[in-house]
């Protein structure tokens, strides 16, 4: 018989907000399926996100009522369009773009003032920066995109329907707008990856308007709000952690899995949407069709049973445990530029600097959902002579 829902928690009680990651930490130990009315069923417990992970018939990603390129497809349909997308992050792609974003991610570190609020004056224009670059965009854009993150971001947390829907279409105005000045321009468009995306086709056509806006939008949200946060979340743990920052200077081949490591200890995104297709039991509950489910990753990768302590920093663990990218079909194909613009902009702050710490008197300000990491930290840096 069915579990009578109720609420378990409030995923946005202050005491939540206040510290995500340490309230994910207690629900997991008491509660590994958890009910709210916000977040609906949340699996916070590693064993049973890998299972629906792998389990795509069962949980489903079509979630929205709107088109979600591919984010929100399953198989066949998400295959078709995965397979467009990859060949953008190849091994190739990515030499090619390490010098524009190395060139970036030094400028922007050279720049750094000896105090500075690293969130707003860094990680963001960072972000902003390295995805106009990728994608071949203006740098008009820069500051536009920079005040629509944050307008997405107040009313994700809201849930605001209203204000959902006018900050997507503001956002479409701005790819459609893009869209239009690459067709005008024919021949003469830049070769880059939006004017590429505009000569791809899937199931023997051209893509239509509405999939390429939705396909940028989610390449860009995912893009700017997991780099800030990457860059606030590895830049406060160095901070804390003065002798690994000291020993990631003198061992850059350390830093992409010290990276992975550091986000598995206090991950950059909280949760993924799935919604069941039949009636099933996990975590000791059971849930019918149609309920909608929240992967919990900031818990998952913190699980006891797979990593014991999870705060424990080491560079021995498999990577094959680690869901910072997400698992199965669905593991982010973004990945290997994620990994190359944090490796780069780590090496960039490491090298422009000697030091940096917490500035006194400036207690950092943590995230709040759907965002993780800080929304304020302030560094005291001592740069490089």
């Amino acid at each position: 018989m069915r579990d009578r829902v109720h609420a378990d928690w409030d995923p946005r009680d202050e005491s939540v907000q206040q510290d995500q990651i340490a309230a994910y930490d207690d629900l997991r130990r008491r509660c590994p399926v958890a009910h709210s009315d916000y977040l609906h069923w949340s699996v916070l417990s590693h064993s049973e996100v890998r299972r629906i992970l792998e389990d795509h018939s069962t949980f489903s990603s079509a979630v929205s009522r709107h088109l979600s390129v591919p984010n929100g497809m399953d198989p066949p349909e998400h295959g078709d369009y995965r397979r467009i997308i990859e060949p953008y992050f190849s091994a190739a792609n990515m030499r090619d773009f390490e010098p524009r974003c190395r060139e970036i991610a030094r400028e922007l570190a050279r720049e750094l003032a000896t105090e500075v609020e690293l969130i707003g004056a860094f990680a963001q224009l960072f972000s902003l920066r390295v995805q106009c670059a990728f994608m071949g965009w203006p740098a008009s854009l820069h500051e536009p995109l920079r005040q629509w993150t944050l307008k997405n971001h107040r009313a994700t947390l809201a849930g605001d329907r209203a204000e959902l829907a006018a900050v997507a279409t503001e956002f479409d105005g701005y790819i459609r707008q893009l869209l239009d000045e690459r067709r005008a321009q024919g021949e003469a468009a830049p070769d880059d990856a939006t004017s590429r995306l505009l000569r791809e086709r899937v199931r023997g056509r051209a893509l239509t308007d509405e999939e390429l806006v939705s396909l940028l939008r989610n390449w860009t949200v995912g893009e700017l709000g997991t780099i800030t946060a990457s860059v606030g979340i590895l830049a406060h743990y160095l901070a804390e952690h003065g002798e690994l920052q000291r020993r990631l200077r003198l061992e850059p081949a350390l830093l992409p899995a010290a990276i992975d490591e550091i986000l598995r200890i206090h991950g950059p995104l909280i949760s993924n949407r799935r919604i069941t297709t039949r009636e099933v039991d996990i975590g000791g509950r059971r849930l019918a069709a149609g309920e909608r489910v929240s992967i919990i990753w900031a818990s998952a990768n913190r699980d006891e049973a797979v990593f014991g302590d999870p705060d424990a920093f080491r560079l021995d663990r498999d990577p094959a445990d680690n869901l910072l990218y997400g698992a199965g079909i669905h593991v982010c194909p973004g990945a290997p530029l994620a990994r190359l613009e944090l490796r780069l902009v780590m090496e960039a702050l490491l090298a422009a600097t000697e030091q940096w710490s917490l500035l006194p008197g400036r207690t950092p300000l943590r995230a709040r959902y759907p965002g993780s990491g800080f929304s304020e930290l302030w560094l005291a840096v001592t740069p490089a002579r």
